[in-house]
């Protein structure tokens, strides 16, 4: 085993860390992988990091050859997955890995994910979207406030929100770009401007869209906005009720189940939960329903 002198080392590192740092800022992908821990002798150094854009580009290095490939692949799969995964190569047992470069010896690679910031959207400023905005800030959500009454959308009630806007729904909408990575909540005070919020939420691209209201509520905007065109399976993914049925009744335990619910999106939990939603509900009980 051998190491590089420190100040090249240092420099790879500050790269690869502002490469990182920049990928997330635009919104996007990537993976790192570390070699942690090393036995007898390796092409590269304890500690080398390699990162792997999603456009299958890389920065920095962990020794090149096969190893660097597989490692490679990996990275492909942690950035779907979204899940971190540690590889081990046995340098002197496998035969691929004799490239001339390779001196022996085994090492454990750390292949972790590098995801854009989660951004929520909350569509309302009333008592329960004040909630939901200081459970989700804590659980690490990059919150946007949105409603058309600036007595309820403004610094003093939102101070560490990314945004704050206030101004009309749809004038707001359109100036959002909500991408794979983001989380639309909508919790407005009424019928109409919750439907007029779902018509262009079920349009973007977002990991997650959910809507407060009452089963029967829900049915009634899902048909009126189909009666106008969208299609059926745009609603497919809509959790409507929001949140998950823990019993929830004051604006602060809402903001729990409904945080509770972000956060198994985002880390892509595939267990049954006890979603609110009576669309999920009956989706998951026509799976299990025996058939005659």
């Amino acid at each position: 085993m051998f190491d590089l002198p420190g100040s090249a080392n240092h420099n790879q590192h500050m790269d690869l860390y502002e490469e990182i740092v920049r990928l997330r800022k635009d919104g996007r992908r990537g993976a790192v992988a570390t070699i942690v821990n090393v036995r007898g002798s390796i092409p590269s150094f304890k500690t080398a990091k390699m990162l792997v854009r999603d456009d299958g580009s890389i920065v920095g290095t962990i020794g090149g050859g096969c190893v660097e490939a597989d490692v490679w692949q990996a990275a492909r799969e942690v950035m779907e997955s979204e899940k971190p995964r540690t590889l081990t190569f046995d340098l002197n047992q496998d035969p691929k890995y004799d490239t001339g470069l390779v001196c022996g010896g085994t090492l454990d690679i750390f292949v972790e994910p590098i995801l854009p910031p989660a951004d929520l959207y909350i569509f309302g400023a009333g008592h329960v979207a004040a909630s939901l905005y200081k459970v989700a800030l804590i659980a690490g959500f990059d919150v946007t406030v949105v409603d058309d009454r600036e007595a309820y959308a403004n610094r003093e009630r939102f101070p560490e929100a990314r945004q704050v806007i206030a101004e009309d729904f749809d004038k707001a909408a359109a100036q959002l770009a909500p991408s794979e990575s983001s989380y639309i909540v909508i919790v407005t005070r009424g019928h109409h401007d919750d439907m007029r919020m779902l018509r262009w939420a079920v349009q973007t691209p977002a990991r997650y869209v959910g809507m407060i209201g009452s089963k029967r509520k829900t049915i009634t905007i899902f048909k009126e906005l189909q009666q106008e065109g969208l299609p059926a399976h745009l609603f497919d993914r809509v959790h409507a009720p929001v949140g998950l049925d823990i019993g929830a009744i004051t604006p602060e335990e809402i903001a729990v189940s409904i945080t509770a619910e972000l956060i198994a999106k985002r880390r892509k939990v595939e267990r049954d939960l006890p979603h609110m939603s009576w669309f999920h509900r009956r989706e998951r009980e026509s799976e299990v329903e025996p058939k005659s």
